[in-house]
């Protein structure tokens, strides 16, 4: 039972009490407009995420979670639940090798989503330029216009906030050149209640992560890994081989630069690449000991 002080430490949301891990409740706060109050005593645990404009405006909800054992107030909270996830958004993130279809798979996606009735814009990075500035193309031809932008968080102010609320789905290309990817992600799908496709490199040409966009796996609705065909024995190709001799990470580039391979040939590639290195380096130095 809540006594009355503990009542009304609760219901001014004092941080002695989300602290207190003796009391009934406890309460921890994600933003301004969502509160989860998590039910702690006898072993029971019992979350529920309500999202309003104004939470401390609605007292009424937090009694109805408070009293939520009584089978008249069932009916409320459900009815809460529910309008509460018709607010939140979803996160789908489509990561593999390049020529993958990644981008292929992010296009069809949004072209769904736009015949569904749904209004829809994609972002990519500014750097990709291969292809053209403002649209994003595909490997094959593909084609649709976008908004290159250097950061995402900057979205919002170069729509417009009345064009940015009426949006439903976003969709972002070459995510791995994003650095507040997370950021952006969280809040639009979270409390914006969009529905964010995210199309990147989850590697770069060494293996390792590629950006932010394995952070954003966490909070993902789901994850899609695409694989391509390697170039050089035809199996599923899981990872991307640089040809040349650059070393740093962002080097936007093609087919002249880039192959996707598979394990096999990927650790033989980077065999091949070494031992060329090699032998170019000791007749560099036997050409500079003649001259």
């Amino acid at each position: 039972m809540l006594t009355v002080s503990r009542m009304k430490s609760f219901l001014n949301l004092s941080p002695a009490l989300s602290n207190n891990v003796t009391t009934p409740f406890s309460c921890c706060f994600h933003s301004e407009q969502s509160i989860i109050l998590r039910k702690t005593s006898r072993n029971m645990h019992a979350a529920k995420i309500l999202q309003t404009p104004n939470f401390l405006s609605r007292i009424s909800v937090i009694h109805s979670l408070v009293n939520c054992a009584k089978p008249s107030d069932r009916n409320r909270i459900r009815s809460l639940h529910t309008e509460a996830a018709s607010r939140s958004g979803e996160i789908h993130v489509i990561v593999g090798p390049m020529f993958a279809g990644k981008t292929t798979t992010l296009l069809r996606r949004i072209k769904l989503e736009s015949s569904n009735g749904r209004n829809v814009a994609i972002i990519k990075s500014n750097k990709d330029t291969r292809y053209a500035v403002d649209s994003i193309v595909t490997h094959d031809g593909e084609k649709l216009p976008c908004w290159p932008l250097a950061d995402l968080s900057s979205f919002r102010e170069r729509l417009g906030p009345e064009a940015y609320n009426k949006l439903e789905v976003i969709g972002i290309d070459e995510a791995q050149f994003f650095g507040d990817l997370y950021e952006f992600c969280g809040k639009a799908a979270d409390h914006d209640g969009k529905t964010i496709i995210v199309a990147g490199l989850d590697g770069d040409y060494l293996r390792r992560s590629f950006g932010s966009v394995l952070d954003i796996i966490p909070i993902a609705d789901s994850v899609t890994k695409l694989t391509a065909r390697c170039e050089l024995c035809g199996e599923c190709a899981f990872f991307t081989l640089r040809k040349t001799e650059e070393t740093e990470t962002e080097l936007i580039a093609g087919a002249e630069v880039y192959m996707p391979v598979c394990r096999k040939h990927y650790v033989s590639g980077q065999v091949v690449k070494v031992a060329a290195r090699t032998v170019i380096e000791t007749q560099k130095v036997q050409c500079d000991s003649i001259l």
